[in-house]
């Protein structure tokens, strides 16, 4: 059975990131009226409601009680998309991963909301063992533990408009610097998803409302670091010459950048994931969520060249 929610209320939580900026302009576009985006960054969330007239934004932190929790009496659906993606401070992680997921389950059992999407990371399969990827584990286990019904998704790294870090970070500094360091010989495997890619499996979950499932939601394509840095050379119609440099020159200068800075957009231990070698298998995207995946070079395409939102990034939080 497919349920139409367009007239429903539908809170999301951390609404002003990459994935909810995306989410509500395409929820907007789909002709959802009654959007609720609670966020704690003043910044982003300004920008969101400035892009998304209508959209209800309630400036909270989520990790604490407060009274954002009564945004969600009389919800349809709640899309639990918070996280504590980058940065240096291992309680971080915690508080944003998994006490503030504690604090929204527990708002959702209070008002019964019938349905959630938690927005779970391929990490939970990864091989790599950081501070993210320890407490997004944690994160999930307490969402399947918590007996609401929803479902789980685990998308692999993603790119899109906003992006603060990832590719979009790596376009603009592209554009400033004379030469662009890669670590090693750059043949190192990704499978980038598309955001709007993704956003539209969350809205095929809001509609068909699959209880206890899990999807890996993989990119199909699967390209070299290498190769996507010059993608988006190509794309940006950049010159900036690509240089390999030893992995261990590449790890020492990220520290060294680390300790001039609270939020680096990429940090060693990042640097150890990107080359660990993962190969995430997903779910047939096409045929789960009826959706036609976006290529590489096309969803860097619009990233970057979209006469609106190309120019607009959220601030890391």
């Amino acid at each position: 059975m497919t349920l139409d929610l367009r007239s429903q209320k539908i809170v999301i939580t951390g609404a002003a990131g990459l994935v909810g900026q995306n989410l509500t302009v395409m929820l907007r576009e789909l002709g959802y009226t009654q959007l609720v985006a609670i966020d704690k960054q003043k910044n982003n969330l300004g920008l969101l409601a400035q892009l998304n007239p209508g959209v209800e934004t309630v400036l909270a932190d989520v990790a604490d009680d407060g009274p954002w929790s009564e945004e969600l009496r009389d919800a349809s659906a709640v899309v639990m998309l918070h996280a504590q993606i980058g940065g240096l401070d291992p309680q971080a992680y915690v508080r944003n991963n998994v006490v503030a997921t504690d604090r929204i389950l527990e708002a959702v059992k209070k008002h019964n909301v019938p349905y959630v999407v938690h927005i779970s990371s391929s990490v939970v399969n990864s091989v790599a063992d950081d501070d993210y990827t320890r407490t997004k584990k944690t994160q999930e286990e307490h969402f399947l533990a918590s007996g609401v019904a929803g479902c789980v998704l685990r998308p692999t790294l993603m790119y899109g408009w906003f992006d603060p870090k990832h590719f979009g970070w790596l376009a603009r500094f592209m554009e400033k610097v004379p030469v662009f360091p890669i670590p090693g010989h750059g043949r190192y495997m990704r499978q980038p998803l598309y955001n709007r890619d993704f956003c539209r499996a969350i809205e095929w979950c809001l509609r068909h409302q699959p209880k206890g499932a899990i999807y890996d939601l993989v990119g199909q394509d699967r390209i070299d670091y290498i190769d996507i840095i010059r993608a988006i050379r190509r794309v940006k119609g950049l010159r900036t010459p690509i240089v390999c440099i030893p992995k261990w020159l590449f790890a020492t200068l990220l520290r060294i950048y680390g300790l001039f800075t609270k939020q680096p957009p990429f940090t060693a231990a990042q640097l150890k994931a990107l080359t660990a070698g993962d190969d995430f298998t997903g779910v047939d995207i096409r045929k789960t969520f009826e959706l036609e995946p976006t290529s590489v070079e096309a969803g860097l395409k619009e990233t970057f060249t979209h006469p609106v939102y190309a120019k607009y990034v959220v601030e890391r939080a």
